[in-house]
């Protein structure tokens, strides 16, 4: 049975490989960062400097091990400098000489954002998928919290995922350098 909790430090090796596992096949990180082998770092990375902190991310469990993640970033909040200056040498280990792709990435979606405060659903992923598992994160996430909550889908087809909890589309991005579209959604 699949049980939802509240993620904690010792959880982000889990969060990278479950992360690193489900995003194998999604454009946006294919685009980034073709190695796939350099995504798990990516995601541990993602998981201890930017996203999920202070107790806002989520992990589902299922016979004791780690089989879905969900990293969420409450409304008004900002990565400090200094989470940011901590998490370069990872980065860069992650993406390498894709680096600019990354930056790229951030500065076009933070610029997609819609005003106001917001809940951000940064990543959700399961391995295996097709289980419930990531509906089970964004329903346990999704029920908590108190407000709207936005994401960007990386990927055509989970739009329906992301309907069935109450988001929309409200656009399309287009990332730089040749990159794949995104759909910008929100649940008011």
């Amino acid at each position: 049975m699949i049980r939802v909790r509240t993620a904690n430090a010792a959880d982000i090796p889990a969060v990278g490989r479950v992360l690193g596992e489900a995003f194998v096949d999604d454009p946006v990180m294919s685009w980034m960062q073709p190695d796939v082998r350099r995504r798990e770092l990516l995601f541990r990375t993602l998981a201890r400097y930017a996203h999920g902190l202070d107790g806002c991310a989520d992990v589902a469990e299922d016979d004791g091990g780690v089989v879905g993640a969900s990293l969420w970033d409450a409304p008004g909040y900002r990565q400090t400098r200094w989470q940011a200056l901590r998490s370069l040498p990872a980065l860069i280990r992650a993406l390498g000489t894709r680096l600019q792709y990354g930056n790229d990435l951030e500065k076009t979606f933070h610029e997609s954002r819609p005003p106001g405060p917001f809940w951000y659903l940064a990543q959700v992923g399961a391995v295996p998928q097709g289980r419930g598992i990531g509906a089970a994160l964004v329903r346990d996430r999704i029920d908590r919290i108190d407000g709207p909550a936005y994401l960007e889908s990386s990927n055509e087809k989970n739009i329906p995922f992301y309907e069935r909890f109450g988001f929309t589309v409200t656009g399309e991005i287009r990332l730089p350098r040749h990159g794949p579209t995104c759909w910008t959604m929100y649940r008011g």
